[in-house]
C-alpha cells in the first residue's frame, strides 16, 4: 500500500440557503501527513469534513483524491479510492460484537477489491459462486485481519463483547479499527477525542501516531493539546474560510490565530 497523492480542495464552498458555511476554501493535505483542522464553533470544520468524506455535497469547487475528481462521488466510491472516516456520532452496529463490526468492514473491502479486479457483478460482490473452501478461506483471512486490527487499537480481549457494552473510549478505538478494516490511505477523524478522559485521549493519540505513514490522517479536533502533540500540520478555519496552514509552532505564534481563535493561548517560545 502506498500513500495517496495530495488531497486537494480548490475553491470549495458549501452554502445552506444564503448562509455560507464554507466559502471558497483551498487546502492541500500532503501524503503521509498528520494534518489537523481546528477552529471555533461555526468555523466550518464539520462542513469541511462532510465534503471530503462525501456525506455533504459541495455547492462549488473541486475536491481531488489521489488526483481524481471526487467532488460528486458518493461515500462508497470514495471508500473504494482509499478514503475512510469516523464521525462524531457512532456508526457502529451496537448489537453486534466487536469482532463482527470489524469483520463487516474487512469483508466489504475484500468484496469490493474482488469485484474491481474481476469486473464481476452483484453476485460476485456478495461472494456468490465461490466454492465452500474458498468462502471458508476468505472468512478465515478476514477474521485474522480483524484480530490484527483489534490488537492494533488496543482491544485484543474484547472480540465477543457487544459494541453497546464498550466504554466510550473503547467505542472510539473500535471505530478506528472499523475504518482501518477498509484499508484506507486517507483516514478522516471527526472529533475523535470528544467525550474522552485524558487517559483515553492519550491512548488514542498513541494509536494514531503508530499508524503507518502510508495512511494519511486528517482530523478535526477541539482538543488542542492532542492536536499540538499529534499533528505535523495544522489548518485553522474561521467563519467558513481558511485562515492559515502551518506547523504547530507557526500556528501557536500567529497573531491572526491568537486573535481569531486561540485567545489567551500563549505562543510556544
Amino acid at each position: 500500500m502506498t500513500a495517496l497523492d495530495p488531497l486537494e480542495l480548490r475553491r470549495v464552498s458549501r452554502h445552506f440557503g444564503s448562509f455560507r458555511a464554507l466559502d471558497e476554501v483551498d487546502l492541500t493535505v500532503r501524503p503521509g501527513a498528520r494534518h489537523a483542522v481546528i477552529g471555533p464553533n461555526g468555523a466550518g470544520k464539520s462542513t469541511l469534513f462532510g465534503l471530503i468524506s462525501g456525506t455533504l455535497p459541495a455547492t462549488a469547487g473541486t475536491i481531488l483524491v489521489d488526483g481524481q475528481d471526487v467532488t460528486r462521488l458518493p461515500v462508497e466510491r470514495r471508500v473504494g479510492l482509499g478514503v475512510a472516516a469516523t464521525f462524531q456520532h457512532s456508526s457502529l452496529f451496537m448489537r453486534e460484537t466487536v469482532l463482527e463490526n470489524v469483520l463487516l468492514a474487512v469483508e466489504r473491502r475484500a468484496a469490493t477489491e474482488a469485484a474491481t479486479e474481476t469486473g464481476a457483478g452483484l453476485g460476485a460482490r456478495l461472494g456468490l459462486g465461490l466454492g465452500r473452501r474458498r468462502r471458508a478461506a476468505a472468512r478465515h483471512a478476514a477474521i485474522a485481519r480483524a484480530d490484527e486490527l483489534l490488537a492494533r487499537v488496543g482491544l485484543p480481549a474484547r472480540h465477543d463483547v457487544t459494541a453497546s457494552a464498550l466504554s466510550h473510549g473503547e467505542r472510539r478505538q473500535l471505530e478506528v479499527a472499523v475504518a482501518l478494516g477498509t484499508r484506507p490511505r486517507l483516514l478522516l477523524l471527526d472529533e475523535p477525542a470528544a467525550g474522552m478522559s485524558p487517559a483515553e485521549t492519550a491512548r488514542l493519540t498513541e494509536l494514531i501516531e503508530d499508524l503507518p505513514r502510508e495512511v494519511t490522517v486528517l482530523l478535526v479536533e477541539h482538543d488542542l493539546d492532542m492536536v499540538f502533540e499529534l499533528a505535523d500540520t495544522v489548518t485553522v478555519m474561521h467563519l467558513g474560510r481558511h485562515l492559515m496552514t502551518g506547523s504547530p509552532d507557526e500556528v501557536r505564534a500567529s497573531d491572526d490565530v491568537q486573535t481569531a481563535y486561540l485567545g489567551t493561548m500563549e505562543a510556544t517560545p
